[in-house]
């Protein structure tokens, strides 16, 4: 199996816990071009939206993380990640799908403005205290779900603990995570040990190292950061319309394919 990646990526980390929890083999690899007007034909034959992950195996070609764990889940259905109990699949597929959107464009949105720097001053001040008030109402909706279980999944890890594991982990890694001695706290802390989520972020974290001078990549012609569904509503909502005005602007912003 080939994995197209991007380490800081939480729809790829997703599905690398998940081909690390079923002991599948695989190859890495980030996309020729990618984030640019030029990707690799490999990888655009593979993903229509030009998003990552997208995965192939054998002739199957996958796109978008939830499809591919579903993927994953019917083809090597031992060890089983999604729980047994109907209702319990349907939570754990709920919170899955509100990481996936709001979560992850607060996370997202914070990313444009430490990595990419499309604020600054007053502007990053207000945008980033936006996010941390969103967040905390996540983490207070999560911990509600966990209440005194010590998986999300139930008695055992599984798809619902690798749906908020990027997520959580990244507000830990912008410094507005739980408290000390908080559930969510003591759950990620459970989480961190399991070889497949530690070697996970372990890539999450050495690519982060290399984000600082992200900005200076706007300045290339053919890059262009995906403004999509729920990250572009946080930018509007958060006081980031006018980046959004200005990254159409400059070109240096695109939308879902088909634009």
């Amino acid at each position: 199996m080939l994995l197209y990646e991007h380490p800081l990526s939480s729809y790829v980390q997703k599905v690398k816990i998940a081909l690390r929890e079923k002991g599948l083999e695989f190859d890495r690899k980030l996309p020729e071009g990618f984030g640019t007007v030029n990707p690799g034909a490999e990888f655009a034959g593979s993903s229509v939206r030009l998003q990552v992950p997208s995965l192939i195996d054998g002739e199957a070609q996958v796109f978008d993380s939830t499809i591919i764990m579903e993927y994953l889940e019917d083809k090597y259905p031992e060890p089983a990640l999604l729980p047994a109990d109907p209702a319990a699949r349907a939570e754990a597929r709920m919170i899955e799908d509100l990481c996936d959107t709001v979560y992850e464009a607060i996370n997202w949105g914070l990313g444009e403005v430490r990595f990419f720097r499309r604020a600054d001053g007053a502007r990053a001040e207000e945008m980033r205290a936006n996010a941390a008030r969103q967040t905390a109402e996540l983490l207070d909706w999560l911990t509600e779900k966990l209440g005194d279980r010590t998986w999300f999944n139930g008695d055992t890890f599984g798809w619902a603990d690798i749906a908020v594991a990027p997520y959580v982990n990244r507000s830990f890694f912008y410094d507005i995570g739980t408290p000390e001695g908080a559930p969510l706290t003591l759950w990620r802390e459970r989480l961190i040990e399991r070889p497949s989520v530690k070697q996970t972020f372990a890539e999450f974290e050495e690519a982060a190292k290399g984000m600082m001078g992200a900005h200076e990549r706007l300045a290339d012609p053919n890059f262009r950061r995906e403004y999509r569904d729920f990250r572009l509503e946080w930018m509007v909502k958060s006081g980031g319309l006018d980046i959004v005005l200005d990254g159409m602007k400059k070109n240096n912003i695109r939308f879902s394919w088909p634009e």
